[in-house]
């Protein structure tokens, strides 16, 4: 049988407290034709030391460390370990992540059988400190709602969904066919952004179809640092502008679902009373009740009279500002999702 060497490109940044599961979680694979390329960024904890220790006993697992670049050029050090692989493959998995046993066994089954596909992708559970790993994404009714879109087919189905709807891959699922990724330049990342996911993904749905993977291939840590939860809003704005540019070379994609630059504008409208509503709650969460207060009044005044149950929240969040209460507590207790 052939075994291609698969290189998983693992990011990390004061990750001490999770290096040693996430490379122990690769060692355990049942497929055993890998390169681990650990990428420190500055760490300032024992992150690189931990990492060094392992690269000391198995040769596969190599370590590199370079001053901080920070997020908004994660692209640079996604680019930097993809440019010391060799893999016909490349695997993500960032530095407090960790895999399921056969996760990498099954893709590179999965690619090597459907030559047409450029990416592979699959479930994950979610993880936090109260969790103990019950919530898999995506759930059922993710799956039944987008239907062959999770395996990009047509080619291009998938941009609508990971740009418009802003449906996601869990990223320590993604399994990239190397030649592909090569050809668009590597892991991309735009419009101040502050990842490579969404963008790197959305032009490789230019290139191929997906396969999907029904079943779990890993755990993926949710904690209240990570950027979804701190730069909510930015991350939208650039979500924005990179859907504008990609309407803008693929119009014919956009205009067979009935999507113009108009839609685009009122959807967006509407997403950013939400999504500065989620803003102000994850600050509450943080005890920056200043900041919290002026994302809850952007989503009450602003965007006119899109989502008035999003702005009836807001509302209640803002009180909740003022008076530096908790409303993790209250939601709890009527019923609703922690955002914890």
């Amino acid at each position: 049988m052939n075994k291609p060497l698969v290189s998983i490109i693992t990011p990390t940044y004061n990750h001490q407290s999770f290096i040693a599961d996430c490379i122990c979680s690769v060692q355990q694979q049942t497929y055993d034709n890998w390169e681990m390329i650990i990428v420190d960024d500055g760490s300032t904890d024992n992150t690189y030391s931990i990492a060094q220790s392992f690269a000391e006993k198995d040769s596969r697992v190599k370590v590199f460390t370079q001053e901080n670049v920070g997020i908004y050029r994660l692209a640079e050090t996604y680019n930097f370990a993809l440019a010391k692989s060799s893999g016909s493959y490349a695997a993500v998995l960032e530095g407090d992540d960790v895999w399921l046993p056969e996760k990498l066994e099954i893709q590179v089954n999965a690619l090597e059988e459907n030559k047409q596909a450029v990416l592979c992708w699959g479930k994950a559970y979610r993880t936090t400190d109260v969790t103990n790993d019950r919530d898999l994404y995506p759930t059922p009714d993710v799956e039944a709602r987008y239907g062959q879109d999770l395996r990009n087919e047509p080619v291009m189905s998938a941009s609508i969904n990971l740009l418009f709807h802003q449906f996601y891959f869990p990223a320590l699922t993604v399994f990239i066919r190397r030649d592909a990724l090569d050809k668009i330049g590597g892991f991309i990342q735009n419009h101040n952004l502050p990842l490579v996911d969404l963008p790197t993904w959305v032009e490789l749905s230019t290139q191929g179809t997906f396969e999907y993977i029904d079943v779990p291939l890993g755990k993926w840590r949710i904690n209240s640092n990570q950027i979804t939860k701190t730069l909510t809003v930015e991350m939208y704005k650039g979500f924005y502008n990179l859907t504008v540019e990609f309407f803008n070379q693929h119009q014919d994609i956009f205009a067979n679902q009935h999507i113009n630059l108009s839609v685009i504008k009122k959807h967006y409208r509407k997403l950013f009373v939400i999504i500065y509503s989620r803003s102000g709650r994850y600050k509450l969460i943080r005890k920056d009740f200043s900041g919290a207060r002026k994302d809850y009044l952007k989503s009450i005044f602003n965007f006119g009279l899109n989502e008035p149950l999003w702005k009836l929240r807001s509302l209640v969040g803002f009180c909740f500002s003022l008076l530096h209460s908790d409303i993790e507590k209250f939601t709890k207790k009527i019923g609703r999702v922690s955002y914890k």
